[in-house]
C-alpha cells in the first residue's frame, strides 16, 4: 500500500523536474540565439564616416561624423581650430564631441578640450607604427585587406590658390593638380571608389590666397574590421611591443 501511495508523488516530482529542465534549456537556447543574432548584426553592420576639412589662410576646421546602427547613433567630433602655437614649437588642436541617438533624439554635447602636440609626439607616433609593423607578419597585407573592403564616395576637393603673380600661380596650380591626381590614384588603388571625385582648382592671379575644402564619405562593415583585428592577433610575433607615450600638455576641458 505504501508503495502505491508514494508512486504518483514520485511521478509528479519527476514531471516537475522535467518541465523545469525543459524551461532552463529553452531559456539557454533563447540566450544563445540572441547572442548569435547580435554577433551577426555586428558582423554585417555598416559604419559610415563623413569627413570634412576646410582650410583658409591660417584657419583650419576638421569634422568627422560617424554613423552606426543604420544611423540611429551618430558621433560627431569637431576640431574647430588647428594652429601652431606662438610660444612653443607645437600644434594646438581644439576638440569638441557631440553624440546623437535616434533621428529626433537630443544632441548631447561632450567636453571641449584643447591639446598641444609637439614634434616629439609625431616622432613617437612614427616609432610606434614601426614597432607595430615589426610585430605583425604581413602587416601590409592586412592593411590592404581592410582597405579593399572600404567604399569611398562623394569626394569633393576644391582649392583656391593665388600668389599675386600669374607665372608663379600657374606653376603652383599645376603642381597641386599633379599632387591631387596622385593622391586620388592611390585612394582608388587601395579602396573601392563608388563614383567619380570632383576636383577643382581656382587660380587667383591678382591676390595672395590659400583655401581648400575636402569632403568624402567612407563606409565599411564592422565584420571586416573584426577580421583584420583577428589577423593581427594571429600573426603577432615577438612578444609585447614597446610603445612610446606622447608627452602631451594636459588637456584643458571646458
Amino acid at each position: 500500500m505504501a508503495g502505491l501511495f508514494f508512486y504518483p508523488l514520485t511521478n509528479n516530482s519527476k514531471a516537475r523536474k522535467d518541465v523545469y529542465s525543459v524551461r532552463v534549456l529553452f531559456i539557454i537556447g533563447i540566450i544563445i540565439l540572441c547572442l548569435l543574432l547580435l554577433f551577426l548584426l555586428l558582423l554585417f553592420m555598416k559604419i559610415t564616416v563623413k569627413i570634412r576639412y576646410y582650410h583658409a589662410k591660417d584657419n583650419d576646421d576638421l569634422s568627422v561624423e560617424i554613423k552606426i546602427l543604420f544611423g540611429l547613433i551618430r558621433i560627431k567630433k569637431k576640431f574647430p581650430l588647428i594652429k601652431v602655437d606662438d610660444n612653443s614649437p607645437s600644434l594646438v588642436v581644439k576638440e569638441e564631441t557631440k553624440v546623437k541617438v535616434g533621428e529626433d533624439g537630443p544632441e548631447q554635447r561632450g567636453n571641449k578640450k584643447t591639446n598641444q602636440f609637439t614634434g616629439e609626439d609625431l616622432l613617437n607616433t612614427f616609432s610606434n607604427t614601426k614597432e607595430l609593423i615589426q610585430h605583425v607578419v604581413g602587416f601590409h597585407r592586412i592593411i590592404r585587406y581592410i582597405l579593399s573592403k572600404v567604399r569611398i564616395k562623394d569626394i569633393e576637393w576644391s582649392s583656391i590658390i593665388g600668389l599675386g603673380d600669374a607665372a608663379h600661380t600657374g606653376a603652383i596650380s599645376g603642381a597641386v593638380w599633379a599632387v591631387k591626381g596622385a593622391i586620388i590614384g592611390i585612394i582608388s588603388n587601395y579602396m573601392k571608389m563608388q563614383n567619380m571625385p570632383h576636383i577643382h582648382i581656382y587660380p587667383q592671379f591678382q591676390r595672395n590666397t590659400s583655401e581648400t575644402l575636402f569632403k568624402c564619405m567612407i563606409r565599411f562593415r564592422l565584420g571586416h574590421a573584426m577580421i583584420a583585428g583577428i589577423k593581427i592577433v594571429k600573426y603577432w610575433k615577438g612578444g609585447m611591443p614597446h610603445f612610446k607615450t606622447n608627452n602631451e600638455a594636459p588637456a584643458i576641458q571646458k
